[in-house]
């Protein structure tokens, strides 16, 4: 079955009862994790080095209860799995694991900030979650532009800019970053708005608080204009958490596809990043789990 985000970000207001679905269908669990025994020695044997902090997002394992993919995190050596709402950050602590990037606010990615229409639902949905994400612990909450619709990249910048500095003094006061992720608009998001770097910066400066960031997503930023590295180095004090996953097909980020993952992930090391970097590739291997592992191993620079 093919999952994407839209269509997961679409079920967010029944995540609770998804969960306690998923958690009620042991057969399919252990479909998706056939040798997770077997692979528990495995997992241990990876030393990390401590430079990158790992996190995994949730949404791409959705055959493993969360529960088992804590787990599994645990024995990898994750401190994060994200892109989880407020039903879910229990389990989270539960396994003393962190929500690098929670999200519980934005209903559907094609309808942001950028339209005035919705401002004052949006402001209602993060007026509720931002305090929720300061008392779980957490620092970042996601939100996108929303689809252009015929808008010109102007209009969205002043549209977005507006909606979000309402927003401003309340994830200030709770310490709470809000980010937008930057996506493609030519394979997985026709339309988007936030597609590009340079357009992201300058709602930043726009913006004008450090409680507004960027989620900047390798894959989807590899798609869109190339030369990653130059652009990390560029704008990373405009970027607050790192996405990955392999170019094309959103799969694995071995050799298999074109990106240099550990040379990307030496250059964001040398920015002085301290925040984390979250596995958003779509496994194609038969053990999910084992693609998870290589995948930190590669980025573990």
């Amino acid at each position: 079955m093919s999952l994407d985000r839209r269509s997961v970000l679409k079920g967010l207001a029944g995540s609770a009862a998804a969960l306690g679905a998923s958690m009620a269908l042991p057969s399919m669990a252990k479909a998706a994790i056939t040798n997770y025994d077997q692979l528990k020695e495995d997992l241990r044997e990876l030393k990390l080095k401590g430079r990158i902090n790992h996190s995994v997002c949730k949404w791409c394992y959705d055959k493993i209860p969360l529960e088992d993919l804590c787990k599994a995190a645990k024995e990898i050596g994750l401190t994060s799995i994200e892109l989880l709402g407020p039903a879910e950050w229990p389990t989270l602590k539960k396994y003393d694991l962190y929500c690098a990037m929670p999200w519980g606010a934005h209903k559907k990615l094609d309808r942001g900030f950028n339209d005035p229409t919705y401002h004052d639902e949006l402001f209602q949905l993060y007026e509720a979650v931002i305090p929720q994400v300061a008392a779980a612990g957490f620092n970042q909450l996601i939100c996108f532009s929303g689809n252009r619709r015929g808008m010109s990249d102007e209009q969205g910048l002043e549209n977005c800019a507006k909606g979000l500095q309402r927003l401003m003094p309340l994830a200030e006061k709770h310490k709470v970053t809000l980010t937008m992720e930057l996506l493609n608009s030519k394979v997985n998001h026709k339309d988007y708005q936030c597609d590009h770097t340079a357009w992201g910066v300058e709602l930043a400066k726009k913006i004008g608080s450090d409680r507004f960031k960027l989620l900047y997503d390798i894959y989807h930023m590899q798609i869109m204009e190339g030369d990653v590295i130059a652009t990390i180095k560029k704008f990373h004090p405009y970027i607050s958490h790192y996405h990955t996953a392999g170019v094309p097909g959103r799969n694995e980020i071995d050799d298999s596809q074109e990106l240099n993952y550990p040379a990307i992930m030496k250059a964001i090391v040398d920015t002085g990043y301290k925040g984390y970097v979250g596995q958003e590739f779509i496994p194609k291997h038969t053990e999910p789990l084992v693609s998870l592992r290589e995948s930190v191993k590669i980025c573990d620079v």
